[in-house]
């Protein structure tokens, strides 16, 4: 496809916004408008980029050809259903759905009507920085520690799809294999008039087929963040702090130290949607996070959310 694509954002809210930012700096991509229920709020951000806003979703679904989701999570699959009915190429905000059934309806209509599907677990971009796809050994062991302080942001969904998911995806793609059993453990708030969707912190264990044993802890009532994740290969571990993008490397292998250089690294947001794009026109074979592959962490946390059962 060498066309100029149509690109809209539906979202008007801080993530609708990088997004924006990412199809503004795109080439080869006409920029066309900003859908969200709220139109104030779409005019607003719509006004920022030059752009058209949009409230009615129908219309701005008629105005474009690829769409970036970066609603609260519980309309990511109101969105994206009709686009792909209408043969529209989606890339979604993680996680993908807030239900199984609208996940595995995303994928499974993307793959009827040839249409790229895509999410948006960016870390990915870091680990291939870094070099940890082209390890010759499979990680016998992984512990994973994610941890944010109190905010009103994305409460529509538990701890583990807010944040314990970029690790669950993570995991998954080091392992190479599904998860089998889990034990899982987790704690609200006790705010008086506090409301949010399942667990505020949860620790899990999984074992993968493939006899990988991981440990996730997240969290989002720590008193600091931490974003950290060991790995333990046959041959030595490595440590890695993502929120300082730093690690230390215990093994034999290679491994970038200075991945915080490398251009996916920098900005890995930009390189998710850019493959993306890459994809929708033919150039690349797949985007950063296929569609199947996001479902698979969504299973994965829609499993320990229910074993910690709030």
């Amino acid at each position: 496809m060498t066309k100029v694509l149509r690109a809209g954002v539906a979202g008007a809210g801080v993530f609708g916004g990088y997004h924006a930012n990412k199809y503004k700096q795109a080439s080869d991509i006409d920029f066309v408008g900003i859908y969200d229920l709220d139109i104030e709020r779409a005019r607003t951000a719509a006004s920022a980029h030059g752009v058209q806003a949009f409230d009615d979703l129908d219309a701005f679904l008629a105005a474009v050809d690829v769409v970036t989701i970066a609603t609260p999570a519980f309309a990511h699959a109101s969105v994206a259903l009709p686009a792909l009915e209408k043969g529209i190429h989606v890339y979604t905000e993680k996680p993908l759905a807030v239900a199984s059934r609208d996940g595995e309806a995303m994928v499974a209509l993307a793959e009827e009507k040839g249409l790229v599907l895509a999410c948006g677990h960016q870390e990915r971009a870091v680990f291939e920085a870094m070099g940890l796809y082209d390890v010759p050994e499979k990680p016998l062991q992984l512990e994973a520690v994610r941890n944010g302080t109190a905010s009103s942001r994305n409460l529509d969904v538990s701890v583990v799809l807010d944040l314990m998911i970029h690790d669950l995806d993570l995991a998954i793609s080091l392992a190479g294999c599904e998860a089998g059993g889990l034990q899982a453990a987790g704690r609200r708030r006790g705010d008086e008039g506090y409301s949010a969707v399942g667990g505020d912190e949860v620790d899990a264990e999984v074992d993968f087929e493939n006899g990988m044993k991981a440990v996730f802890k997240a969290s989002r009532m720590a008193d600091e963040r931490e974003r950290t994740m060991r790995i333990v290969y046959p041959s030595g571990t490595v440590f890695i702090d993502l929120l300082n993008r730093k690690f230390e490397n215990g093994t034999p292998f290679a491994l970038n130290a200075d991945f915080a250089e490398a251009d996916i690294a920098r900005d890995p947001l930009g390189t998710s949607v850019f493959r993306f794009l890459d994809t929708v026109r033919g150039v690349r074979e797949r985007p950063l996070c296929t569609g199947a592959e996001a479902l698979q962490a969504l299973e994965l946390g829609f499993a320990i959310d229910e074993d910690v059962a709030f």
